[in-house]
C-alpha cells in the first residue's frame, strides 16, 4: 500500500519534465521582428523589476516570521523543531513557480504574435503550452515539496506510537502550507493592486487624455499595463493556486490522520495516501488534457472554447474514475462513497468554470446585453455590469454549498451525528483536493490569458498586419473568460 506513495514524487519529476518541455518548445519559436522583440524585452525587465523588489520585501517578512518560529520551536519548546523549515520551504517553492511561470509568460508573448501571423492554431498552442508551463511547474514544484518532507519527517520523527508520530507529522507539514500562503499574500495583492493601477493610468493617458486607442505605441503606458499583466494574472494566480493546492491535500493528510486515530495505523496511513495519490493522478491527466487541445483555422471564440474545455473535461472525467479505483486499491470499506466525495469536488469546479464562461464570453446573452448598453452611456455600463457581476455569484456559491454538504454527507454514509464529524470533514477536504486535482490544466488555461493579452499588445505596438491583431484579439477574448474562471477556481477551492 505504502508503495503508492512513489507515485507522488514521480508525478512531480513528470510535471516539471513536461513543463521544461514545453518551455524549450516555445523558446525555439522566432520572437518575430526586431521591434516586436525590443518590446517584449521592455515588459519583460519590468517585470522582473516588479519581481525583485517584491522579493526583497518577502524575504524580510519570511526571516522575521522564520526566527520567530525558531525561537518558539528551540527557545520555549512549544512547536516541532522542523517548523522553521518548513514554513520557509513552502514560501520558497511558491515563490519559484510564480517567478519561472512569470518568466515563461514574456518569453511567449512575442512568440504567439509572430506564431499568429502564420494561423490561429499555432498562436494558440503557444500561448496555451506557455501557459502550461505554469500550470505544470505549480503541481509539480508543490507535490515534490509534499513528498520531501513526507520522506523526512517520517525518517526523523518518532512519537510514543506510530498513530501519534503520524498526527505531528501531518500537523507539521501544514507548516509549509502557511508559507506558500504568506508569499500568495504578497503575490496575489501586491500583484494585483500593481496590475489594476498600470491598467487604469495607460487607459487614463491613452484613451481619456490623448484620445489614442488600446496599446498604442504612443502610449509608454502600455508597457507597465503589459507587465502588470504578468505580475498580477501569472505570477500572482500562480502563488495562489500553489497555495490552495498544497493547502488542500496538507489539510486533509492531517485531517486523515485525527479522523482515524482510533481505527489504527493502516487506516490513517490510508487515508493520508488518497489525497497525494489522486493529486499525483491528477497531473498525469493534466498532462494528458494539454495534449488534447487544438483548433481548426478560421476557428471562432467558441469553437477556442471548446478546444479548452475537451482538454478539462477529458483530465476531469478520467480522475472522476480514477478515484474510484484508488480508494478501492487502499482498502477502504467505504471506498464507493469517499470517491463521490471526490467527484463532488470536481463537478463543483466544472460548473464554476461553465457559469464563469456564460456570464463573461461574449458568446453568450450577458455580455452581449451588456455591450449594448453602452448606446445609452458610461453609467448604464458600470450599474449593469456590477449587476451582472454580483447575480454571477449565486450559482457558484449554492454549487460549493452543495459540494459541501454532499462530501459530507457522502463521507459519512448521511448520518449527520457528532461521531461521524471528523470522518465528514475529511469528505470535505478531499473534494477540494478534487476540485484541484487537474490545475495542470486549468491553470496552463489561466496562464494562456494574460500571454495572449500580451501578445495583442505586441502586435498593435510593432504596428503588424490588423488581421494579426484581429487573431489576438480573438486569443485575448478567451483569455479573458480562462482568467475569470481561473478565479473561479481559487476562491472555490478555498471555500473547500
Amino acid at each position: 500500500m505504502t508503495s503508492l506513495f512513489y507515485l507522488v514524487p514521480a508525478a512531480a519529476l513528470l510535471a516539471l519534465l513536461f513543463a521544461w518541455i514545453f518551455f524549450r518548445q516555445m523558446m525555439k519559436e522566432s520572437e518575430g521582428t526586431p521591434t516586436m522583440k525590443e518590446i517584449a524585452q521592455y515588459v519583460r525587465e519590468g517585470a522582473m523589476a516588479y519581481l525583485k523588489q517584491q522579493y526583497k520585501v518577502v524575504i524580510i517578512v519570511f526571516a522575521v516570521l522564520a526566527v520567530l518560529f525558531a525561537v518558539l520551536a528551540y527557545g520555549f519548546g512549544v512547536q516541532n523543531p522542523w517548523v522553521p523549515f518548513a514554513f520557509l520551504t513552502g514560501g520558497f517553492f511558491s515563490g519559484l513557480a510564480g517567478f519561472v511561470g512569470m518568466k515563461t509568460a514574456t518569453f511567449a508573448s512575442a512568440r504567439t504574435a509572430n506564431a499568429t501571423m502564420r494561423s490561429l492554431n499555432s498562436g494558440l498552442k503557444i500561448a496555451f503550452r506557455s501557459g502550461a508551463v505554469m500550470g505544470l511547474t505549480v503541481v509539480g514544484l508543490g507535490l515534490l515539496d509534499i513528498a520531501i518532507w513526507w520522506l523526512v519527517l517520517n525518517a526523523f520523527v518518532h512519537e510514543a506510537s506510530e498513530a501519534q508520530t503520524l498526527v505531528v507529522i501531518t500537523t507539521t507539514m501544514l507548516t509549509f502550507g502557511m508559507g506558500a500562503s504568506t508569499q500568495a499574500l504578497f503575490a496575489r495583492v501586491g500583484g494585483g493592486i500593481y496590475t489594476k493601477a498600470a491598467d487604469v493610468g495607460a487607459d487614463i493617458v491613452g484613451k481619456v487624455e490623448q484620445d489614442i486607442p488600446e496599446d498604442d505605441p504612443r502610449n509608454p503606458a502600455t508597457i507597465a499595463d503589459n507587465v502588470g499583466d504578468n505580475v498580477g494574472d501569472v505570477a500572482g494566480m500562480g502563488a495562489d493556486l500553489y497555495e490552495s493546492y498544497c493547502g488542500s491535500i496538507l489539510a486533509t493528510m492531517a485531517l486523515g490522520a485525527s479522523a482515524f486515530f482510533a481505527d489504527g495505523t493502516a487506516v490513517q496511513m490510508r487515508a493520508i495516501l488518497a489525497p497525494m495519490t489522486i493529486a499525483a493522478i491528477g497531473v498525469v491527466l493534466s498532462i494528458l488534457g494539454i495534449f488534447v487541445v487544438r483548433t481548426k483555422e478560421g476557428a471562432n471564440l467558441q469553437d477556442l472554447l471548446g478546444s479548452l474545455s475537451r482538454g478539462t473535461n477529458l483530465a476531469a472525467v478520467l480522475i472522476a474514475v480514477c478515484s474510484f479505483g484508488i480508494f478501492w486499491l487502499l482498502g477502504f470499506p467505504n471506498w464507493w462513497m469517499l470517491s463521490l466525495s471526490v467527484v463532488s469536488g470536481l463537478l463543483a469546479g466544472v460548473i464554476i468554470g461553465k457559469v464563469t464562461e456564460y456570464y463573461t464570453s461574449h458568446s453568450y446573452k450577458p455580455t452581449q446585453k451588456l455591450a449594448e448598453s453602452s448606446q445609452t452611456g458610461p453609467a448604464t455600463v458600470i450599474i449593469n455590469g456590477v449587476g451582472l457581476g454580483m447575480i454571477s455569484t449565486a450559482v457558484p456559491v449554492v454549487t460549493i454549498a452543495c459540494a459541501i454538504l454532499l462530501a459530507y454527507g457522502f463521507a459519512t454514509g448521511f448520518n449527520f451525528s457528532v461521531e461521524t464529524l471528523s470522518h465528514g470533514l475529511y469528505g470535505i477536504s478531499i473534494a477540494a483536493v478534487g476540485m484541484l486535482s487537474t490545475l495542470g490544466i486549468t491553470l496552463a488555461t489561466d496562464a494562456y490569458g494574460p500571454i495572449a493579452d500580451n501578445a495583442g499588445g505586441n502586435a498593435q505596438m510593432s504596428e503588424l498586419d490588423p488581421s494579426v491583431r484581429e487573431k489576438t484579439d480573438i486569443l485575448d477574448s478567451l483569455g479573458n473568460t480562462t482568467a475569470a474562471t481561473g478565479k473561479g477556481f481559487a476562491i472555490g477551492s478555498a471555500a473547500l
